[in-house]
């Protein structure tokens, strides 16, 4: 039985990992639009090129590095001897809130204008963009979006249903079949202002994304089999297709 003198420990610590987690998301939206906070994408430059770069690639490398090598099995195995299971996500997210905030913070702007438009193609750009970002924060709770941050497992909630192990088909998985990787996609892409420092940011993080994309239809290839790929079959992976539905 799980030792309940512990639980307030796991809903406190989730419940900030949670907290941390919705507070980078709006900062990040605001460092890419060049709003509100102090340090954006493409500000001016602090420090030379070529050790702005640097500093900018490190602290993409260490968001890639945490965020999927802690997603490994052998990784959560060694973590789960040393944490209660109940915290093992939300250790998860608290590390990811942690390199997220590390690279708001000292990212180094560089670089010229790549293009900078006005007029209706802005306002249909920050529309896109905007579009975007709410894609991305759907997607979430078209799964379990309790347990995709780690308050389900520290006892927020009770424990999911059978439903949230099967593939899913239906609302936005019936038009795409990766929402949260289109949303971000076109959340960075999607700027009437596009400077070196944010094409470097789009490409890095597009990059990891593709190859994110990759794992993850080989792991659902595994687990469903015949059924995901008659899934992909009808709906594509990345552009939604409003003409094609789902069974």
């Amino acid at each position: 039985m799980e030792d309940m003198s512990r639980r307030p420990l796991h809903l406190v610590l989730s419940a900030a990992g949670w907290l941390g987690f919705q507070a980078t998301v709006v900062w990040t939206m605001a460092f890419l639009a060049e709003v509100v906070v102090p340090h954006t994408v493409d500000g001016p430059a602090r420090m030379a090129t070529p050790a702005a770069i640097g500093i900018d690639a490190a602290l993409l490398l260490l968001f890639a590095v945490q965020h999927s090598v802690m997603a490994r099995r052998s990784v959560k195995a060694w973590l789960g001897r040393r944490i209660p299971a109940p915290l093992e996500r939300a250790t998860y997210v608290l590390a990811t809130d942690a390199c997220l905030v590390l690279m708001l913070v000292f990212w180094q702007p560089w670089g010229g204008t790549i293009w900078h438009v006005h007029g209706a193609a802005a306002i249909a750009l920050w529309a896109a963009c905007g579009a975007g970002w709410l894609l991305a924060i759907a997607s979430t709770y078209a799964v379990d979006n309790l347990e995709l941050v780690g308050l389900r497992q520290a006892g927020w909630a009770g424990p999911r249903d059978d439903t949230a192990t099967t593939l899913q088909v239906k609302g936005l998985h019936a038009v795409v079949r990766h929402p949260l990787m289109t949303g971000l996609l076109l959340a960075f892409w999607a700027t009437p202002h596009m400077g070196a420092s944010h094409l470097f940011f789009a490409l890095a993080t597009s990059g990891y994304l593709a190859i994110g994309l990759a794992f993850e239809e080989r792991d659902l290839r595994r687990t469903f089999g015949a059924a995901y790929d008659d899934y992909a079959a009808r709906v594509p992976a990345l552009i939604p297709s409003l003409s094609r539905t789902t069974g």
